[in-house]
């Protein structure tokens, strides 16, 4: 039985933090593999003027997990187009001989059961796997495993991991490359003259 980790999110850009939680899943759950999967298009906000394209978005989770033998690109939502519901994507990759892990951030599973599409069949075809992205967050999440657990039968798992807090907000405003993006996502986002940064 293969253990596949799903990473989704706009990766807009990807950095350290995408990277250390898929990191820490791998070793908390011992995972074969983690794919990385870009949005297409978010359900449930837009994308901020100025992003990178989805193929600029799919090039940097590229060089994000490039030398990881264990982490990939995933471009399923990308090629399925439209709005990228996590169900469609669980239907796709579902398989006998796979168990599905979801790899999520605080806010997403804090929203789990209000706004995610088909919410109970996601806990039937995977294990929510929850990181906190700030210390305080830990407690709000064991409460919301509890809830979830009752509600829909599900397998959640809030791992008990020190945070690395970054966010692609940050960098979209200037923030310090070197310090949040591994150096090839840093070049090219230079290259490329991505978010603004012309002059960096």
């Amino acid at each position: 039985m293969t253990r596949l980790g799903l990473m989704g999110g706009t990766f807009n850009p990807p950095h350290y933090g995408h990277l250390h939680a898929a990191s820490c899943a791998r070793e908390d759950l011992q995972l074969d593999r983690v794919l990385f999967i870009p949005t297409n298009l978010p359900p449930h906000k837009q994308l901020p003027a100025g992003s990178a394209t989805a193929a600029q978005r799919c090039e940097m989770v590229r060089l994000l997990t490039q030398g990881l033998p264990w982490a990939e690109l995933s471009d399923i939502e990308i090629e399925r187009g439209g709005a990228s519901y996590t169900i469609d994507t669980l239907r796709q990759l579902t398989a006998p001989d796979r168990h599905l892990f979801l790899i999520i951030g605080t806010d997403m599973l804090l929203s789990f059961d209000r706004v995610w599409r088909s919410a109970g069949e996601i806990c039937r075809l995977c294990t929510l796997a929850a990181y906190a992205r700030d210390a305080d967050e830990q407690q709000l999440l064991n409460e919301k495993k509890h809830s979830i657990e009752q509600k829909f039968q599900a397998d959640v798992r809030v791992m008990e991991r020190a945070p690395f807090p970054v966010s692609s907000t940050e960098i979209r405003s200037g923030g310090d490359l070197g310090r949040l993006v591994p150096p090839a996502v840093a070049e090219y986002i230079r290259k490329n003259q991505l978010y603004d940064r012309k002059n960096l």
